[in-house]
């Protein structure tokens, strides 16, 4: 198949692009590129710097699939400019569903968020559950949603609701929460945990790239929870520190978000996760101690972002 790829040069595209191409396939990645490019040069890739805000259509000729991962991520670096993720999430989808249907693409995999659920009592949230974004960036994500599913008599729909996403990634992330943990623990000896009792599911990153690998062969529309272990981020730390000699400092939070996700309808269809958080831990601290993994400015998108738009 070709396929393409939007923010194929991110956290999990830096590890999914190379498991489609090692499947045969060939890709096109679109990547605005604040980041950098970890990927490595493959005679069947083809990387394009540029925003999905400005399409063009030489991206979209002989496409069979489009996994669109691109997305300003997280609260932090929404607030910092509102405009450009709605523009990216929103209207960024929309342009890509609109190009995908005048070149004749089949198959649409969009990469949404579990955090569109925003705070919910519920002791597990099913795909059916109400929405109830409360954050700029979670709003965005439920409006690119309800976009795509506007394309669903011309498109094949495919939209996954990802857990947090926990593991190594050549273009790491530190701002995500066992990833966070893990790092204070290796540098700091300390943990600083923000509230702790706030329910979070969480996704190894092999697996979530598994999951749109399998998604592609499996086509099977709708909308599908992706997440595997809801833990509080106390149950997490101590997770860290059960590995790693650290202390757990608990202090006061201002994030609300509470959820436990039910994923009961993925493994319904046959996807079956490998890997747990214990897991992703592991392999973050064989990466540090194997020089690998270093707390870096970049690998914060936060503090990329804000070098980025110069704020």
């Amino acid at each position: 198949m070709k396929i393409l790829v939007t923010g194929g040069c991110g956290y999990k595209g830096s590890i999914l692009v190379p498991k489609l191409l090692k499947e045969g396939h060939t890709v096109t990645v679109v990547d605005v590129m604040w980041f950098g490019n970890f990927l490595q040069p493959h005679s069947n890739l083809t990387v394009v710097q540029a925003d999905i805000r400005n399409i063009q259509d030489e991206w979209f000729k002989n496409v069979d699939a489009i996994i669109h991962l691109a997305s300003v991520a997280n609260d932090p670096c929404t607030e910092l400019d509102p405009k450009l993720s709605w523009e990216t999430s929103a209207l960024g989808t929309m342009l890509l569903a609109d190009r995908a249907v005048k070149y004749g693409v089949k198959q649409f995999i969009y990469a949404s968020s579990g955090s569109v659920y925003g705070v919910s009592d519920e002791p597990q949230v099913t795909e059916e559950t109400t929405l109830n974004p409360i954050s700029e960036y979670n709003k965005a994500k439920m409006v690119a949603e309800r976009v795509l599913l506007s394309y669903t008599n011309d498109l094949l729909v495919q939209i996954v609701r990802p857990a947090t996403v926990c593991g190594y990634s050549p273009r790491m992330r530190l701002d995500v929460s066992v990833n966070m943990l893990t790092m204070q623990a290796l540098t700091k000896g300390l943990i600083t945990v923000f509230g702790g009792e706030q329910a979070r599911p969480n996704i190894h990153i092999d697996d979530i790239t598994d999951l749109y690998l399998f998604l592609l062969e499996n086509k099977v529309a709708g909308i599908f929870n992706a997440g595997f272990e809801n833990l509080s981020i106390l149950e997490i730390a101590n997770e860290v520190i059960s590995t790693v000699s650290a202390e757990i400092k608990v202090t006061a939070s201002n994030d609300p978000r509470s959820y436990r996700v039910n994923s009961d309808k993925l493994l319904g269809i046959g996807f079956k996760p490998k890997k747990s958080v214990k897991k992703a831990i592991q392999e973050l601290i064989a990466h540090y101690q194997q020089g690998n993994l270093k707390d870096e400015d970049h690998f914060y998108n936060i503090r990329t972002m804000k070098k980025a738009l110069l704020v």
